[in-house]
């Protein structure tokens, strides 16, 4: 391996001006609230730009690099892994994007608390700020595996560049940052794997020498096993619903209308880079046999000329930027609005001034993203780690459910044990290796429907009625 001079000079070239983007967008980002919703007044985002952001959002390093690292063993149908966000992002579409945005809430915790009471708060806001971190651990992880290939170094140094450069430029902007510069990111994020599919499939030789090269069961669309499928379309789809960044961008439009709209387009975006991704793995597979899976994605980088791995690392640089720059800002404001506004802002007797609030979100959102980085350094399985924090957020996509559908089932003590038990149940299948080969993502699946369900049963025992006292703002479909 060797130091690619000319691919780094890209990839910074492309952080600079990313740079100077947000210089110019921070100049208009001086209050909270646009710096966490992007908008200022009444002027709302198109929703085109919301679902670029959300699709580049979503197809962070971890999915890229993840995605590659698992097609490298089990072949094109790693792509359901991708596909499985872009079905939840269709349903959201129809089922709860006009119904965030007409809440009037930006965090699922509002959401929560306006129906389950403030009990709830805290414990939803501790698990998506858990839950985000772990995709940060897998994020920087993807992008130290690529840096290191450019950088010729230790893959340890590389993860902690990554974390400590792509905090940056979001300090800056934050989501309005997050908004427009991540169009970019969506961008370079196709070309660079259409770049790297190319490259890939004309060093083998072609698709028809592809197939001939690699195991038949490479291209069975079942071959990761109709189990593992089902739980990625269970993770995927509570992802999508229960993501603290996606009704924070829902929230940058205008209309509920719109709101649909850009989950629309988020689906259609995701679908094709899914399957482009997996082939990259499949190609990695036929012309690296013995590489580590993890490396599928960079090995074909160090084997490309300057400018084309230039353009394709940029496109990773893109996906790692895009993705953490809004797990850092969604981060940051779940803990202004639940932690700050609540513990601190009220406890000094002072009225608490707009200067020092955006203050504490600018810090935050460093510290975010600056954490998972000791993580990421031993993290062997990119796509495992994502695949955690998808069903950590699948349980909270239950009651999501429940509170916009049916928000008679259950009760609040319920609600809160079920966000409490869920976590701690997911996590421990998780470490035990998955017991009986089952996924976390069916215990988080199964968990809340059965405490809330328990809840109802002891609270008409007991002859009350576990109807909560308050309900969702939230037109009707």
């Amino acid at each position: 391996m060797h130091t690619n001079y000319l691919a780094l000079a890209i990839v910074i070239g492309y952080m600079v001006g990313l740079g100077l983007l947000t210089s110019v967008i921070q100049r208009s980002v001086n209050t909270t609230t646009t710096f966490t919703s992007g908008t200022s007044g009444h002027s709302g985002v198109p929703a085109v730009l919301v679902g670029l952001m959300l699709m580049s959002e979503f197809i962070g390093t971890s999915a890229s690099v993840g995605t590659a690292q698992e097609a490298f063993k089990s072949g094109i149908s790693a792509a359901w892994n991708i596909i499985a966000l872009a079905l939840g992002f269709l349903f959201y579409a129809y089922f709860l994007a006009g119904k965030y945005k007409e809440s009037g809430q930006n965090t699922i915790s509002g959401v929560f608390a306006d129906v389950w009471g403030p009990q709830t708060r805290l414990a939803t806001s501790l698990v998506m700020i858990f839950a985000l971190q772990i995709v940060g651990v897998a994020i920087y992880a993807g992008g130290g595996t690529i840096l290191s290939g450019l950088l010729a170094v230790d893959r340890t140094l590389a993860t902690v560049i990554c974390g400590i450069v792509s905090v940056l430029y979001v300090f800056m902007g934050g989501m309005k940052s997050v908004v427009y510069t991540n169009v970019i990111h969506s961008l370079m994020k196709y070309v660079g794997v259409a770049v790297a599919l190319w490259f890939g499939l004309t060093k083998v030789g072609g698709f028809g020498e592809l197939q001939a090269r690699v195991p038949a069961e490479m291209f069975s669309w079942t071959n990761a096993g109709w189990g593992q499928i089902f739980a990625w379309f269970i993770a995927g789809i509570g992802a999508t619903f229960s993501t603290q960044y996606v009704i924070q961008a829902i929230n940058t439009v205008e209309t509920r209308q719109k709101a649909k709209a850009a989950s629309l387009y988020t689906a259609l975006l995701l679908v094709p880079f899914g399957i482009a991704t997996a082939l990259v793995g499949v190609c990695s597979l036929a012309l690296f046999p013995t590489i580590k899976s993890i490396n599928a994605f960079s090995a074909l980088i160090t084997d490309m000329n300057g400018v084309m791995a230039g353009v394709v690392a940029a496109g990773m640089a893109a996906s790692l930027f895009g993705t953490m720059a809004a797990i850092s800002v969604a981060t940051a404001t779940l803990l202004y609005k639940d932690f700050y506004v609540r513990f601190v802002a009220r406890t000094d007797g002072k009225h608490d001034d707009e200067k020092r609030s955006l203050t504490f979100i600018r810090i935050t959102t460093i510290v975010a993203g600056l954490l998972p980085i000791v993580l990421a350094i031993y993290t062997p399985n990119i796509l495992q780690m994502t695949f955690l924090a998808k069903a950590i957020r699948a349980s909270l996509s239950v009651l999501v459910l429940l509170v916009f559908y049916a928000p008679w089932f259950g009760t609040r003590t319920g609600a809160l044990l079920s966000i409490v038990i869920s976590l701690v149940a997911t996590i421990a299948w998780f470490l035990m290796g998955n017991p009986y080969d089952i996924d976390p993502a069916y215990v988080a699946l199964v968990i809340p429907l059965i405490i809330m369900g328990l809840s109802s049963l002891v609270e008409r025992v007991r002859g009350t009625t576990p109807v909560p006292t308050e309900t969702i703002r939230s037109a009707p479909d």
